[in-house]
């Protein structure tokens, strides 16, 4: 007798709700690719298009949806000289595996003779250097930085332009197929490299634009709205002119770097003494302490550091010209000590004047 109760109770139940359709957001990224582009975004400054582009390609290949047989990424790098095209990849080497040199960089300036190919894939058997001429690129060279967790390999072809037609045609394979040939036949599956290449096309262009419109001095304001639009198309029509379609058309993405205005020149400085002041930090066996520059110093080192032609290029050899070297010499001659704090200011000659006021307070008190 229970059994027909029990139907009849089934029955009597209403019927439940169906779900509502849950509105997905396919902008979000996981938490290892967000921790990744904060650590880009800390570092690179003006490029927003660069650091989504390699944060896309990123997130795609530690999901496994690149595409099967093909690099994780084939990504050209066009726009102003000094405008931080090489230092993005320094940037994401440093946040992948811990070092800023943590990829394999290849000059395609020393790659302008069809012979010089040898020095990326090695000579054939029975040539000239065949086992003294180890290979640039190789299985295990590509594998070098690869852990447990991320076996990615970052690979750049600096001004690609300057390439030889040898290394073009080893280049169209690579961007297509993944795939190398040694000199000695074995091959060199590269589907987990990611690729870029950079490009100066258009640079003298590029920098007469930037030198009309804005300029590199501090404290000079924005004049053209349209500038990185000028920038873009004049970078693209100069790599359009110059690359065979077949080369345009194994790109994943072209970034056109913008130029550097004074607000973000004044960040790159910022972020490089702050490196600077790290630098003192970690130094095991010197004395610890802490330096301040003056607004009138940073704008003598960005005078100094920047232009239109070169970027922001020359500021760190400014910086460690004017600021590190003479810091340095005074923790050797025990001018400073653990807790001083150093002023940096412009002296009446145009010098800079180095202050431990530190020593100054103890002396008043």
């Amino acid at each position: 007798m229970a059994e027909p109760a029990t139907k009849a109770a089934a029955e009597a139940q209403p019927e439940p709700h169906p779900q509502r359709p849950r509105i997905l957001d396919p902008t979000l990224h996981g938490d290892v690719t967000r921790e990744f582009e904060t650590f880009l975004r800390s570092r690179i400054v003006g490029q927003d298009a660069a650091i989504d582009a390699v944060t896309e390609m990123y997130q795609m290949f530690l999901v496994g949806m690149n595409v099967p047989d093909k690099p994780v990424g084939n990504l050209l790098f066009l726009g102003p000289t000094g405008s931080g095209k090489t230092y993005v990849v320094e940037v994401m080497a440093e946040a992948l595996f811990g070092k800023s040199n943590a990829f394999i960089k290849v000059n395609c300036a020393e790659f302008q003779e069809h012979h010089e190919i040898a020095k990326l894939i090695g000579s054939p058997p029975g040539y000239v250097g065949h086992m003294t001429t180890k290979p640039l690129l190789t299985q295990e060279s590509l594998a070098q930085y690869h852990s447990e967790k991320l076996k990615l390999t970052l690979l750049l072809f600096d001004e690609v332009e300057k390439a030889s037609e040898a290394l073009w045609q080893l280049l169209l394979g690579i961007l297509d197929k993944a795939s190398l040939t040694l000199g000695d036949n074995s091959h060199v599956d590269l589907s987990q490299c990611m690729i870029f290449m950079t490009s100066n096309l258009g640079a003298s262009e590029m920098t007469d634009l930037v030198a009309g419109g804005l300029g590199f001095v501090p404290h000079v304001a924005v004049t053209d709205a349209n500038l990185d639009e000028k920038i873009h198309r004049t970078a693209l029509e100069a790599a359009r002119r110059k690359f065979a379609p077949e080369f345009m058309n194994r790109l994943d993405k072209i970034v056109v770097f913008n130029s550097l205005r004074p607000e973000h020149l004044r960040q790159i400085l910022e972020l490089e003494l702050a490196k600077v002041q790290q630098r003192i930090t970690n130094a095991a066996g010197h004395s610890h302490f802490t330096f301040a520059c003056a607004p009138e110093v940073k704008a003598w080192l960005l005078k100094e550091g920047t232009d239109p032609k070169y970027g922001a290029r020359h500021l760190k050899r400014v910086i460690e010209r004017n600021i590190v070297y003479p810091l340095a010499n005074l923790v050797a001659t025990k001018q400073v000590e653990t807790g001083d704090v150093v002023e940096i200011s412009v002296k009446s000659d145009g010098g800079l004047a180095f202050i431990n006021t530190s020593v100054a307070n103890s002396e008043t008190g």
